[in-house]
């Protein structure tokens, strides 16, 4: 069973940073997209930042998208021999709160939930004074 766990969720006050990373057994990581979404009550799922993989064969693409709401603010990384992703999360707001959640899949757009194989249980982050 492929599983991907999340870690680093937690509380932070607005303005603070977080840094959340996904981890992957059974498969490596650079073979797949890894998307981090995020849930609110309420709401669907919402692609905030997502890294190629490194076989992908769309050239000219870029290797990493963000969200509007979070670009610049956001940067997402690979740690290749650890088969992780990172997730930094810099000057944080109060809506950003939520679930996030990493996926992983051959996809052709970043920010589609449907496109994704493989899903995590989610960590929950929270900015709040």
């Amino acid at each position: 069973q492929v599983q991907l766990v999340e870690s680093g969720g937690g509380l932070v006050q607005p303005g603070g940073s977080l840094s959340l990373s996904c981890a992957a057994s059974e498969f490596a990581l650079t073979s797949y997209t890894i998307t981090w979404f995020r849930q609110v009550p309420g709401k669907e799922r919402e692609g905030v930042a997502s890294i190629r993989s490194l076989s992908s064969p769309d050239g000219p693409a870029p290797e990493s998208e963000y969200s509007g709401a979070v670009k610049r603010r956001f940067v997402i990384s690979r740690d290749i021999p650890r088969n992780l992703v990172y997730r930094q999360m810099d000057r944080l707001k109060a809506e950003d709160t939520g679930v996030y959640t990493c996926a992983a899949g051959h996809v052709r757009t970043w920010w589609a939930r449907q496109e994704y194989d493989h899903w995590g249980q989610g960590t929950q982050v929270t900015v709040s004074s």
